[in-house]
């Protein structure tokens, strides 16, 4: 008897695991299509100048170029990117950025930070999924802003000093400053 119990307790929560992973799973498809339809609410609405523009199916992600360096230099993971960027909410809010007067402009300016542009190692930190594939499709000398659902930008938790909501589908204007050709294989 309490081997039964045993099994059918394992069975009820085995069940109750496996649901709640389906329904979490379906609770990502929902946030997911709930972000593509907030981010083609705000490009149908949005007047933003476009010389080419870019749909990733695979990741919802949106790129509308602005101006092309017309350089020839594609970045590829392991180059060393130099960007200047703009992060915003689909309300125009800005929550941050590497130019100081973007920052002065929007009551962000921080005296404590420097002002210019990241430079990193794409495909090797820790940022935000959107930003790099947003890169990925950028040449030195590009600007574009990259529209992405909250799963490619901060998720389910936001941004721990709340300036992101959770499931918040966002923008950044990118300016690819400068490429360095990373080690080739």
């Amino acid at each position: 008897m309490k081997f039964r119990v045993f099994s059918i307790l394992s069975l009820i929560a085995g069940s109750l695991a496996l649901a709640s992973c389906i329904d979490e799973q379906a609770t990502d498809e929902v946030i997911f299509n709930e972000d593509l339809a907030e981010i083609d609410g705000y490009l149908d609405t949005a007047s933003i100048v476009s010389v080419r523009e870019l749909y990733d199916a695979g990741f919802g992600i949106t790129i509308v170029w602005q101006e092309l360096g017309g350089t020839g230099l594609k970045s590829e993971p392991g180059d060393t990117l130099s960007v200047n960027y703009t992060g915003r909410l689909l309300s125009n809010q800005v929550f941050d950025t590497s130019l100081e007067q973007v920052a002065k402009d929007n009551n962000i300016f921080s005296s404590a930070r420097d002002y210019e542009p990241l430079e990193f190692i794409l495909g090797t930190q820790g940022l935000i999924t959107g930003f790099q594939v947003g890169l990925l499709n950028m040449e030195k000398g590009d600007k574009a802003t990259v529209f992405m659902p909250s799963r490619h930008a901060y998720g389910r938790q936001g941004t721990q000093d709340g300036r992101i909501p959770a499931n918040t589908p966002i923008m950044f204007e990118l300016e690819l400053v400068e490429l360095l050709p990373g080690p080739q294989e």
